[in-house]
């Protein structure tokens, strides 16, 4: 059975059959899905799926493009926000120097924020990096000094370098749907490296559908394809993949694993 590690179940492609979406996920055997928020005004809405739907848990979080919106989302705030027992996880966060939508300085702000608040509650915080592998990086090893935590670099798609600094501060990584794109040879050399007991699929759907179904609304079936992809990539059955990832998720994502 597999776990779609990332997914934004009250996205447009999404919510408008919200319920087909996770009968065909299951019917894929997707066992279980993390629904992840990235503004305040979604943590209702993902974590009231969450407690609606059995197989899904939530995260609380400030996306960085959205990081200038919510200059008073604190560390304290996302962790009043943890209370719910569905929800699992801390973010998405982290910094986006590509559509650089909200300042960079407010947004490594938001991150640091996010991992204080990670630490402190014991879940592990979901990452989010795009053109700013250096300042990730930097801020992930500097707050690592301060404390220990767990996490995720999620939708994975930086250099050999920057995985091996990841893991090297023990988080995990997390494959999507980009893997099993034509042109995406370098990161398929670096999900060929990723420790077994580091690595997790996801779709981050409605966005990144995979190959075969590129190009379509995303949905966290497609995550099978992924999984498939990735298995052929390692030279492993499909079924031991999906069995290592899903063992993955829980031993990352304990509060789901305890609920």
């Amino acid at each position: 059975m597999l776990i779609d590690s990332h997914c934004h179940l009250n996205y447009p492609g999404l919510v408008e059959d919200q319920q087909g979406a996770l009968a065909r996920a299951r019917q894929a055997g997707v066992s279980g899905m993390l629904a992840i928020s990235t503004r305040e005004s979604e943590w209702e809405e993902v974590v009231a799926i969450a407690a609606r739907e059995a197989d899904v848990w939530a995260s609380v979080g400030i996306h960085p493009h959205e990081a200038d919106q919510h200059p008073d989302v604190d560390t304290a705030k996302l962790i009043a926000a943890t209370a719910d027992p569905k929800v699992v996880g801390i973010g998405e966060t982290g910094l986006d120097f590509f559509y650089d939508k909200s300042d960079r300085d407010r947004q490594r702000a938001s991150f640091r924020a996010h991992i204080a608040a990670a630490r402190e509650t014991g879940l592990p915080l979901i990452v989010h990096t795009r053109e700013a592998e250096e300042d990730t990086a930097s801020i992930l090893r500097e707050e690592m000094r301060k404390g220990p935590f767990t996490g995720v670099i999620h939708c994975f798609t930086a250099s050999r370098s920057f995985a091996d600094q990841a893991l090297e501060l023990g988080l995990h990584i997390s494959l999507s749907g980009i893997v099993t794109f034509k042109n995406a040879r370098d990161l398929q050399e670096t999900a060929k490296a990723v420790p077994d007991d580091r690595l997790l699929v996801e779709t981050d759907a409605p966005f990144l559908a995979p190959v075969p179904v590129r190009g379509k609304s995303c949905e966290p079936a497609y995550v099978a394809h992924t999984a498939r992809f990735v298995a052929e990539l390692r030279g492993v059955r499909v079924d031991d993949l999906a069995r290592t990832t899903s063992a993955n998720f829980f031993d990352l994502f304990t509060k789901a694993r305890r609920g």
